[in-house]
């Protein structure tokens, strides 16, 4: 599972890293559909904000998780449904999972993995049901705005609380991969053993690229 989720994210990079361009790179499709788009907004709520960039974040940042709350939510239950069915199929599948520490035979094994997986079918689970959407979504949309934020001179100039905007604080970097980081612990407390598994990778991956972002 672990080549599966490494196989999306080397994918996925060449997208991401075109946020690596410079604001002024208008042509790209990074910059035009992210990077430009929350420099504007990020503007206009500051003139309502008397002026404050910092605030104009924290509201586009509010904004951005209550946008992608259905969305988490939906998967929030269908992990805790999952769950529910895995944990009352758990009997057949034992004795199935007993039956296959036993045998050596490949077809014999194949055989059995098939039943496995007809059980999943008759009761409508599927065990790698987690998702990593929410994830997926996110990275770029957190991406476009830090170069919407460090792009600008005017934005990155400006002070907020005691840190520039334009230059990383440890102390917020540290805070925003551990924040990351528990938010999928706790997510972990809906999920089968098995969508653990499947999300252990992308649970890292995701508060280690913010970090390496933020710096």
């Amino acid at each position: 599972m672990k080549k599966i989720f490494a196989s999306i994210f080397f994918l996925l990079l060449p997208v991401f890293l075109t946020g690596c361009q410079p604001i002024n790179s208008e042509g790209s499709f990074f910059a035009s559909t992210f990077i430009n788009p929350f420099s504007w907004l990020i503007h206009i709520l500051a003139d309502f904000t008397g002026g404050s960039f910092g605030i104009a974040i924290i509201s586009i940042t509010l904004l951005i998780r209550l946008i992608l709350m259905p969305l988490t939510m939906k998967q929030y239950n269908n992990q805790k449904h999952t769950k529910e069915k895995m944990e009352a199929l758990k009997p057949e599948m034992d004795q199935i999972q007993k039956k296959l520490k036993g045998i050596r035979d490949p077809a014999e094994q194949k055989k059995l993995q098939q039943e496995m997986f007809g059980l999943y079918q008759k009761h409508g689970v599927n065990p790698l049901s987690g998702g990593c959407l929410p994830l997926l979504i996110q990275m770029p949309i957190l991406m476009g705005l830090y170069d919407a934020i460090s792009g600008s001179s005017e934005i990155a100039s400006h002070s907020f609380l005691w840190f520039s905007l334009g230059h990383p604080d440890i102390w917020i970097t540290a805070s925003a991969g551990f924040i990351y980081y528990l938010q999928f612990k706790v997510s972990q407390s809906t999920m089968t053993e098995e969508q653990r598994k499947q999300m252990k990778f992308m649970g890292i991956l995701s508060p280690v690229m913010i970090v390496m972002f933020s710096l």
